[in-house]
Protein backbone atom coordinates (compact mmCIF):
# COMPACT_ATOMS: atom_id res chain seq x y z
CA UNK A 1 0.00 0.00 0.00
CA UNK A 2 1.31 3.43 -0.98
CA UNK A 3 0.53 6.30 1.36
CA UNK A 4 -0.34 9.64 -0.24
CA UNK A 5 0.33 12.20 2.48
CA UNK A 6 -2.69 14.48 2.90
CA UNK A 7 -1.69 17.67 4.68
CA UNK A 8 -4.09 20.01 2.94
CA UNK A 9 -1.82 21.17 0.11
CA UNK A 10 -1.45 18.24 -2.25
CA UNK A 11 -2.84 17.56 -5.70
CA UNK A 12 -4.37 14.38 -4.31
CA UNK A 13 -6.85 13.57 -7.05
CA UNK A 14 -4.48 13.42 -10.02
CA UNK A 15 -1.75 11.65 -8.04
CA UNK A 16 -4.13 9.02 -6.67
CA UNK A 17 -5.70 8.41 -10.08
CA UNK A 18 -2.25 7.85 -11.57
CA UNK A 19 -1.38 5.29 -8.87
CA UNK A 20 -4.76 3.66 -9.42
CA UNK A 21 -4.19 3.42 -13.18
CA UNK A 22 -0.92 1.64 -12.50
CA UNK A 23 -2.80 -0.97 -10.49
CA UNK A 24 -1.38 -0.21 -7.03
CA UNK A 25 -3.31 0.26 -3.81
CA UNK A 26 -3.08 3.64 -2.11
CA UNK A 27 -4.44 5.41 0.94
CA UNK A 28 -4.62 9.09 1.87
CA UNK A 29 -2.87 9.43 5.23
CA UNK A 30 -2.64 12.29 7.71
CA UNK A 31 -1.47 10.54 10.89
CA UNK A 32 1.83 9.02 11.96
CA UNK A 33 0.40 5.52 12.43
CA UNK A 34 -1.13 5.46 8.96
CA UNK A 35 2.08 6.68 7.37
CA UNK A 36 4.38 4.27 9.17
CA UNK A 37 2.16 1.32 8.22
CA UNK A 38 2.58 1.99 4.48
CA UNK A 39 5.08 0.31 2.13
CA UNK A 40 5.97 3.57 0.39
CA UNK A 41 4.86 7.20 0.48
CA UNK A 42 4.19 10.09 -1.86
CA UNK A 43 4.49 13.66 -0.59
CA UNK A 44 2.60 15.82 -3.11
CA UNK A 45 2.39 19.57 -2.87
CA UNK A 46 0.87 22.66 -4.44
CA UNK A 47 1.26 26.08 -2.82
CA UNK A 48 3.73 27.87 -0.57
CA UNK A 49 6.67 26.19 1.17
CA UNK A 50 6.12 27.83 4.57
CA UNK A 51 2.42 26.95 4.66
CA UNK A 52 3.20 23.36 3.74
CA UNK A 53 5.74 22.97 6.55
CA UNK A 54 3.29 24.59 8.99
CA UNK A 55 0.59 22.08 8.05
CA UNK A 56 2.96 19.12 8.37
CA UNK A 57 4.09 20.40 11.76
CA UNK A 58 0.54 20.89 13.03
CA UNK A 59 -0.38 17.35 11.96
CA UNK A 60 2.66 16.00 13.81
CA UNK A 61 4.05 14.46 10.63
CA UNK A 62 7.58 15.84 10.46
CA UNK A 63 9.19 13.33 12.83
CA UNK A 64 7.16 10.39 11.42
CA UNK A 65 8.37 11.29 7.91
CA UNK A 66 11.93 11.08 9.20
CA UNK A 67 11.13 7.75 10.88
CA UNK A 68 9.59 6.47 7.67
CA UNK A 69 12.73 7.33 5.71
CA UNK A 70 14.97 5.82 8.41
CA UNK A 71 13.04 2.55 8.06
CA UNK A 72 14.28 2.24 4.48
CA UNK A 73 10.88 2.55 2.82
CA UNK A 74 10.71 4.63 -0.39
CA UNK A 75 9.48 8.22 -0.27
CA UNK A 76 8.98 10.55 -3.24
CA UNK A 77 8.16 14.24 -3.12
CA UNK A 78 6.34 15.76 -6.10
CA UNK A 79 6.59 19.45 -7.10
CA UNK A 80 6.39 21.41 -3.82
CA UNK A 81 6.75 18.03 -2.11
CA UNK A 82 10.21 17.68 -3.65
CA UNK A 83 11.21 21.13 -2.42
CA UNK A 84 10.14 20.26 1.13
CA UNK A 85 12.73 17.46 1.20
CA UNK A 86 15.54 20.04 1.34
CA UNK A 87 17.00 22.16 4.12
CA UNK A 88 15.30 25.47 3.43
CA UNK A 89 13.46 27.81 1.08
CA UNK A 90 13.46 31.57 0.60
CA UNK A 91 9.78 31.62 -0.43
CA UNK A 92 8.08 34.48 1.49
CA UNK A 93 11.00 34.68 3.90
CA UNK A 94 13.31 32.06 5.40
CA UNK A 95 11.65 28.69 5.88
CA UNK A 96 13.09 25.48 7.27
CA UNK A 97 12.40 22.28 5.31
CA UNK A 98 12.48 18.60 6.21
CA UNK A 99 16.26 18.45 5.83
CA UNK A 100 16.27 15.00 4.25
CA UNK A 101 18.46 16.27 1.40
CA UNK A 102 20.96 19.15 1.34
CA UNK A 103 20.11 22.41 -0.38
CA UNK A 104 18.10 25.61 -0.54
CA UNK A 105 15.09 26.38 -2.71
CA UNK A 106 15.01 29.85 -4.31
CA UNK A 107 12.87 31.78 -6.78
CA UNK A 108 13.69 32.00 -10.47
CA UNK A 109 15.27 35.39 -11.11
CA UNK A 110 15.74 36.75 -14.60
CA UNK A 111 14.20 38.39 -17.63
CA UNK A 112 11.98 35.45 -18.50
CA UNK A 113 8.55 34.14 -17.63
CA UNK A 114 7.93 32.99 -14.07
CA UNK A 115 6.43 30.57 -13.19
CA UNK A 116 8.23 28.03 -15.29
CA UNK A 117 5.25 26.34 -16.91
CA UNK A 118 5.32 23.79 -19.68
CA UNK A 119 7.07 20.77 -21.12
CA UNK A 120 10.83 20.39 -20.80
CA UNK A 121 13.15 17.53 -21.67
CA UNK A 122 14.88 15.55 -18.95
CA UNK A 123 18.64 15.02 -19.02
CA UNK A 124 19.78 12.06 -16.92
CA UNK A 125 22.94 12.71 -14.92
CA UNK A 126 23.52 9.29 -13.38
CA UNK A 127 22.17 5.78 -13.40
CA UNK A 128 19.40 4.98 -10.96
CA UNK A 129 16.76 2.27 -10.71
CA UNK A 130 14.06 4.95 -10.89
CA UNK A 131 15.05 5.30 -14.57
CA UNK A 132 14.55 1.65 -15.53
CA UNK A 133 12.94 1.67 -18.98
CA UNK A 134 12.47 5.46 -18.97
CA UNK A 135 13.42 7.61 -21.95
CA UNK A 136 14.90 11.09 -21.54
CA UNK A 137 11.64 12.59 -22.72
CA UNK A 138 9.53 15.62 -21.89
CA UNK A 139 7.73 16.21 -18.60
CA UNK A 140 5.38 18.91 -17.35
CA UNK A 141 6.54 21.64 -14.94
CA UNK A 142 4.65 24.34 -13.05
CA UNK A 143 6.79 26.14 -10.45
CA UNK A 144 8.30 29.49 -9.49
CA UNK A 145 10.95 28.13 -7.09
CA UNK A 146 13.65 25.54 -7.67
CA UNK A 147 16.52 23.84 -5.91
CA UNK A 148 19.75 25.78 -6.30
CA UNK A 149 22.39 23.34 -7.60
CA UNK A 150 25.58 23.40 -5.51
CA UNK A 151 28.66 21.24 -5.14
CA UNK A 152 27.16 19.91 -1.91
CA UNK A 153 23.91 18.69 -3.44
CA UNK A 154 25.19 17.71 -6.88
CA UNK A 155 25.48 14.04 -5.82
CA UNK A 156 21.68 13.91 -5.28
CA UNK A 157 20.85 15.35 -8.73
CA UNK A 158 19.61 12.47 -10.88
CA UNK A 159 18.14 14.47 -13.77
CA UNK A 160 17.90 18.11 -14.79
CA UNK A 161 15.94 20.23 -17.23
CA UNK A 162 16.90 23.52 -18.86
CA UNK A 163 14.96 26.70 -18.19
CA UNK A 164 17.48 29.48 -18.78
CA UNK A 165 19.69 27.58 -16.35
CA UNK A 166 20.13 24.09 -14.95
CA UNK A 167 16.98 23.12 -13.07
CA UNK A 168 17.07 20.01 -10.85
CA UNK A 169 14.20 17.85 -12.08
CA UNK A 170 14.71 14.53 -10.29
CA UNK A 171 16.69 14.08 -7.10
CA UNK A 172 17.46 11.02 -5.06
CA UNK A 173 19.53 9.65 -2.23
CA UNK A 174 18.99 6.14 -0.95
CA UNK A 175 15.25 5.61 -0.57
CA UNK A 176 14.37 9.33 -0.87
CA UNK A 177 13.34 10.71 -4.26
CA UNK A 178 11.93 13.97 -5.55
CA UNK A 179 10.42 15.11 -8.85
CA UNK A 180 10.05 18.86 -9.47
CA UNK A 181 7.61 18.28 -12.33
CA UNK A 182 4.22 16.53 -12.17
CA UNK A 183 4.81 12.90 -13.24
CA UNK A 184 1.08 12.21 -13.06
CA UNK A 185 0.57 14.83 -15.80
CA UNK A 186 3.65 13.94 -17.86
CA UNK A 187 2.38 11.22 -20.16
CA UNK A 188 4.30 8.00 -20.73
CA UNK A 189 7.55 9.24 -19.20
CA UNK A 190 5.90 10.40 -15.99
CA UNK A 191 3.79 7.27 -15.61
CA UNK A 192 6.82 5.03 -16.08
CA UNK A 193 8.69 6.94 -13.37
CA UNK A 194 5.72 6.50 -11.03
CA UNK A 195 5.55 2.81 -11.91
CA UNK A 196 9.23 2.39 -11.08
CA UNK A 197 8.67 4.11 -7.75
CA UNK A 198 5.68 1.86 -7.01
CA UNK A 199 7.83 -1.17 -7.80
CA UNK A 200 10.40 0.05 -5.27
CA UNK A 201 7.58 0.20 -2.71
CA UNK A 202 6.54 -3.34 -3.62
CA UNK A 203 10.11 -4.55 -3.21
CA UNK A 204 10.33 -2.85 0.19
CA UNK A 205 7.20 -4.71 1.29
CA UNK A 206 8.59 -8.12 0.37
CA UNK A 207 12.08 -7.68 1.84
Amino acid sequence: MIAIIDYGMGNLHSVSKAVERLGYAYKFVSTADELLAADGAILPGVGAFGDAMKNLRELGLIEPIHQFVASGKPLVGICLGMQLLFDSSTEHGANEGLGLLPGRVERFEGDYKVPHMGWNRLAFLQDNRIFNGVEQGYVYFVHSYFLQPTEENRPVLLATADYYQEVPAIVGKGNVYGMQFHPEKSGTVGMKLLQNFAELCETARTT
